[in-house]
């Protein structure tokens, strides 16, 4: 036994720093953990979770209207916000019951407040308490990153999306990553107008460039509008409690709810980390070496917080692998190459690899094979948007080192696939493979 309180003190309870301790305490670590807020983090309590649940009521809109094409007698239909908005919310407290759970059940000592570190070797509770401790890991995540600019108080962020008192009629969505584009399917189909403003004229940067053009049309084709090259400059709240919303090159929008989807922010200011001696990058990430040390060695980091890959699965991996390696006597690293990753949108992307840019400027070309599809579904159902699925291969060795692609389910069809890009699998496996049909995901095998 040491003569620290602790083995290890987690700082953060989301899905990187519960993973974290579990597996060390179940390696016979003493470990404590504090969170300030709810147990499970953004990703349970204000994030991919609670938001997938929002992008399942929203898909009722659609399938609703469909099922009249397939018979379905479907009277008028009406949609209640509070109703989904509250059981979204009993859902994710039932799961921080979980993860909390889960936390005391193997032992871990939970502290429901806040906890800054004070040295290599102690951290300092609200309450005033110091502890002593062998290590420290910081898994506190990330956080919504605003602008700065006259009238952006009046905006809000993801964090509380999830608690409107209603759905508005005009909304205005900074940005236009993953998140704006999700959150802007969502409202679409719940009757809200949607505007999305972004600074650039891209849409999902990273992403291969024909897919996030296919969901720009498939959004502009809906009702969703796009202003680009959109800067903001200031916002007005009228005397009705609208938002008058002012940005470059574009007319003055009006709109009821505005909302930041700008970023995330590693979460590290105010946890003593300066003072302790840990660097940090330049947007406050805490920088670490493959094995998540720090530079003070008895200090390590995980998640969203060490701004490398901003992905839950990502989290719990390198959790993992700090329990392992540091209290469980079996050292292993995170492989950060070909992550799968989805953006939930209306339809859904999803991709694993390198896009076809990619491919060109390391190897100078590419072996590309596209499928462009109607599917089955949405042809009986009147519906023209398309779905579009890309393969991206080495120009000699055919080796399929991207996959890229649009459409209904295709988050839940490349989570298999993956494994093969994963397992270094060329073009010709999957021309060997026999397609299951009729299925949209029959395509992965029949590109020509």
């Amino acid at each position: 036994m040491s003569d620290y309180d602790y083995d290890l003190f987690v700082i953060g309870g989301g899905s990187g720093g519960v993973r974290a301790a579990r597996v060390s305490a179940a390696h016979g670590a003493r470990v404590a953990l504090a969170e300030e807020f709810r147990v499970g983090g953004t990703c349970v309590i204000r994030g991919c979770v609670p938001k997938k649940l929002l992008i399942y009521g929203a898909h009722f809109a659609e399938d609703l209207a469909d099922a009249r094409h397939f018979g379905w007698d479907v009277p008028e239909t009406s949609f209640d916000w509070i109703r989904l908005r509250d059981a979204v919310l009993a859902d994710v407290t039932r799961l921080e019951g979980l993860y909390t759970n889960t936390l005391e059940n193997n032992g871990v000592t939970l502290f429901h407040e806040r906890a800054t570190v004070t040295g290599p070797h102690s951290v300092k509770l609200a309450t005033g308490r110091e502890i002593s401790v062998g290590h420290i890991l910081i898994a506190t995540g990330a956080w919504p990153d605003t602008p700065e600019f006259p009238g952006a108080e009046h905006g809000i962020t993801s964090n509380e999306v999830f608690h409107l008192d209603a759905i508005p009629k005009r909304m205005v969505i900074a940005g236009a990553g993953y998140i704006a584009n999700e959150f802007a399917g969502i409202f679409h189909q719940f009757g809200s107008h949607v505007t999305l403003v972004n600074r650039s004229d891209v849409i999902l940067r990273g992403y291969d460039a024909q897919i996030r053009d296919r969901l720009l049309q498939i959004s502009t084709v809906k009702g969703i509008d796009f202003k680009f090259h959109a800067a903001f400059e200031k916002v007005e709240k009228q005397a009705d409690g609208s938002l008058l919303i002012f940005t470059a090159n574009h007319d003055p929008i009006e709109a009821d709810l505005l909302m930041f989807a700008t970023g995330r922010r590693p979460h590290t200011q105010g946890l003593g980390l300066e003072a302790a001696g840990v660097t940090l990058g330049g947007r406050g990430a805490i920088i670490v070496d493959e094995d998540n040390r720090s530079n003070v060695p008895s200090i390590y980091a995980v998640g969203d917080v060490t701004d490398r890959v901003q992905l839950t699965p990502i989290a719990i991996r390198e959790g993992q692998a700090f329990a392992d390696t540091v209290f469980g006597g079996k050292p292993h690293r995170v492989d950060y190459t070909n992550i799968p990753s989805a953006v939930f949108s209306h339809p859904p992307i999803a991709a694993v690899g390198m896009t076809e840019a990619e491919v060109r400027n390391r190897y100078g070309a590419a072996k590309v094979y596209t499928s462009d599809f109607r599917p089955m579904k949405n042809v009986l159902a009147q519906r023209n948007e398309r779905a579009l699925y890309k393969m991206v291969c080495h120009p000699e060795t055919h080796v399929v080192l991207g996959l890229h692609m649009i459409g209904p389910d295709a988050p839940e069809i490349l989570q298999a696939a993956a494994v093969a890009v994963k397992a270094g699998l060329s073009k010709q496996a999957f021309d060997d493979t026999v397609a299951l049909h009729p299925s949209m995901a029959e395509e992965l095998v029949l590109f020509k």
